[in-house]
C-alpha cells in the first residue's frame, strides 16, 4: 500500500507524470485498448492469447497508476496543488483521476493502432512496451519515495517481460504466415 503521504522533493514532477502512464500516448490506458483491439486480427491462437492475456494486465496497470495519482494527491492544501502546478488540472477535475498525460491532454485513441496485420501491429505492441519501460525509468529517476518506487520498479519490469511475449508471439506469427497453406473447395463451388 503506498502511503498518502508527501515527503519526497520531487512531488511535484512525480505526482504530474504519474498521470502520463495511465492516460498518456504511451500509457497503460492506450496499452490495453491496442492490445484487445489487435487480438482479432491475430493469425494464432497462441498470438491471440498473448495479446488478450497482457491487455487484460495492462489493465491493471493502469489502475495501478491512478491509485499512485489518487494517494499522491489525496488531502493536498490548496497551497500543494498550486505549487505543484496541478491548478489548472484542480479547476476540471478536482482530485479526481482522469486519464490524461503529464501535459493535461485528454486520453484519445488517436495515440494508439490497430492495422490488421499481424506483423506490423506485434512489431508496433513491441515498441510500445519499450516506450512504456523508458517511461518508467523517467519517473523513477523523479522520486527517491521508496512507496512509490517499488510499484513503478514493478511494473518497469513487466514491460520487459511483455516485450519479451511479443517478440515470442510475432515469430510463431511469422512462422505461420510463412508457411505454405492449402486451401480445399469443392470443384464445383457448392456444398453438394
Amino acid at each position: 500500500m503506498i502511503k498518502p503521504t508527501i515527503a519526497y522533493p520531487c512531488f511535484s514532477l512525480v505526482k504530474n507524470d504519474t498521470l502520463l502512464e495511465y492516460g498518456g500516448p504511451d500509457g497503460e490506458l492506450g496499452a490495453s485498448l491496442r492490445y484487445l483491439s489487435q487480438k482479432f486480427t491475430m493469425v494464432t491462437p497462441e498470438a491471440k492469447a498473448t495479446l488478450n492475456d497482457i491487455a487484460t494486465e495492462e489493465f491493471a496497470h493502469a489502475e495501478m497508476m491512478a491509485t499512485i495519482f489518487h494517494q499522491l494527491t489525496q488531502g493536498l492544501t490548496k497551497e500543494q496543488i498550486i505549487d505543484s502546478g496541478l491548478d489548472a488540472y484542480y479547476v476540471n477535475h478536482g482530485l479526481g483521476v482522469y486519464p490524461a498525460s503529464a501535459a493535461g491532454i485528454p486520453f484519445s485513441a488517436c495515440a494508439l493502432q490497430s492495422k490488421g496485420d499481424p506483423i506490423t501491429d506485434l512489431y508496433e505492441d513491441m515498441a510500445a512496451e519499450q516506450k512504456a519501460r523508458s517511461t518508467y525509468e523517467y519517473l523513477i529517476d523523479l522520486t527517491d519515495d521508496p512507496d512509490v518506487l517499488a510499484p513503478l520498479r514493478f511494473l518497469r519490469e513487466r514491460e520487459v517481460v511483455h516485450f519479451q511475449r511479443f517478440g515470442e508471439a510475432l515469430d510463431i506469427a511469422r512462422d505461420y504466415l510463412n508457411q505454405q497453406h492449402y486451401f480445399f473447395m469443392n470443384k464445383y463451388g457448392c456444398d453438394d
